[in-house]
């Protein structure tokens, strides 16, 4: 490893077409676009009306599929899936869409997010004689489908859903039909769209944009969509309850150039910067912000402020996965190979350093070390969101929380322990009224559960989560 730039991993994003001849294309082109939510698989399964097929393989998208494997993939429907390995392992059969196959037809699945009650059903579903293939909580919704055989397949997989709990984003597709869900509480983005006369759903609006797709709206929490030849239908699998969709979507995950629950995610970031610089002020020369994600909320810190915004920062983006394994010494300083200090900018400067979030401090501290190396007289570190002191259950990485540098120090020691000269973070309440801007309602909401400890669904004893199982 050469050294970790960010400390958060989102699991996945979803992109499915229907009714399009070059759907497999489509969705390379979609999948592409959401690289950012997954880099270490991905998967395509394309129908042709009696057919279902699917190329899937570690790595990039781009490493993944060749112009020949796309041609293969014939058909006018298909479904795809990048994965960051969350529940479950890295291992091939957990690469998304699963695909299984019966003597009644083929169901393929891909899922966005994570199930908190998935190692009691797979309990459940063991007893029962069901051998499961693999040891992601997603195969739990095909099993449980099959399990309501006696059911039509619209009926079975809202009595799948109803099972779940948890979050999740669901593409589900059979050689003639594909079945577009949310969960109840909408934490995962979902969003549909047109091309033409065919239908696109993707886990962030940017993909529309890419395949010159038009929105449409989003899928509601709740909701199912039946797509087919015959058209577009929806059928509501849970009554309306409080949305809390996942809050570092905003601060994060999604791509600037997303609208999430019909906000632009960069002017939601902008205005985080200008919210945190009222709270947490202070005397400096230049603002930089850690490439790529938290650059709007230093462009936010820096209007508000007065204080000028500097390319303080460079991220190299050449460095990708290689195979060529670094020295110890370049491995314990690999962040440097990511990131780059513009001493021409920084040297004898008192710097406002903003990111987007402090997972475990490692990350920060290597940063501000290298600002002051690159001459920086002070390095003022202003976090665009509230500290981390909880596990996420519903789909992010955060470690457990003895791995939390904020939920086991304080305010001062944290900042000693990356060597800011100050540290400051965004408050809750600043956060809330930067995403929502006092427009919270029954549909709109945010889940701050890492920053609270509130969580908005039952967590089970056994909840399926590698980082709390140590």
């Amino acid at each position: 490893m050469l050294g970790e730039i960010k400390g958060l991993n989102e699991e996945c994003g979803i992109f499915g077409v229907w009714g399009h001849p070059d759907s497999a294309q489509l969705t390379y082109y979609g999948l592409h676009a959401l690289q950012h939510r997954g880099q270490e698989g991905a998967g395509i399964v394309t129908t042709d009306g009696g057919q279902l097929k699917l190329a899937k393989g570690h790595g990039l998208i781009n490493e993944v599929f060749s112009e020949n494997q796309l041609e293969d993939l014939q058909g006018h429907a298909s479904i795809g899936h990048v994965r960051y390995a969350t529940a479950g392992d890295g291992g091939y059969e957990n690469i998304q869409p699963l695909l299984f196959r019966s003597q009644t037809g083929g169901l393929a699945l891909a899922h966005n997010g994570n199930l908190v009650n998935a190692q009691a059903l797979k309990n459940q579903l063991e007893g029962q004689g069901s051998i499961l293939q693999t040891t992601s909580d997603t195969e739990v919704v095909a099993h449980l489908i099959k399990r309501a055989r006696h059911l039509p397949l619209e009926q079975a997989i809202t009595e799948a859903l109803s099972m779940i709990k948890g979050a999740y984003a669901f593409l589900l597709m059979t050689e003639d039909r594909m079945f577009v869900a949310n969960d109840p509480r909408g934490l995962r983005p979902l969003s549909l769209g047109h091309l033409g006369g065919s239908w696109v759903v993707s886990s962030e609006t940017c993909a529309f944009d890419i395949v010159g797709a038009t929105y449409e709206r989003e899928i509601d929490p709740g909701e199912m969509l039946v797509i087919s030849d015959d058209g577009i239908d929806s059928i509501r699998f849970s009554a309306p309850i409080q949305r809390t969709l996942c809050s570092m979507e905003y601060v994060y995950f999604s791509r600037p150039d997303s609208n999430v629950d019909g906000k632009n995610v960069h002017a939601s970031r902008k205005r985080m910067g200008k919210t945190l610089a009222e709270e947490a002020p202070v005397d400096a020369d230049v603002v930089t912000g850690v490439p790529d994600s938290s650059i709007s909320a230093a462009i936010g810190y820096a209007e508000a402020s007065g204080i000028p915004y500097e390319l303080g920062l460079i991220k190299n983006r050449y460095v990708g996965r290689t195979f060529i394994q670094p020295s110890q010494e370049l491995r314990e300083q690999g962040v440097k190979m990511k990131l780059s200090a513009v001493r021409g900018i920084v040297e004898g400067k008192k710097v406002v350093m903003v990111d987007d979030s402090i997972v475990r401090g490692t990350t920060s501290r290597r940063i501000v070390k290298m600002l002051k190396e690159a001459g920086a007289a002070e390095v003022h570190v202003r976090i665009a969101s509230p500290p981390i002191k909880n596990p996420c259950y519903y789909g992010i990485d955060t470690s457990n929380s003895g791995e939390l540098i904020a939920a086991n120090h304080s305010l001062q020691e944290m900042e000693e322990q990356i060597g800011a000269d100050s540290l400051a973070f965004l408050s809750t309440e600043g956060l809330n009224e930067s995403i929502y801007q006092g427009e919270e309602s029954l549909r709109h909401g945010g889940c701050m559960a890492c920053f609270t400890g509130n969580y908005p669904t039952e967590i089970y004893p056994n909840t399926m989560h590698p980082y709390e199982k140590a």
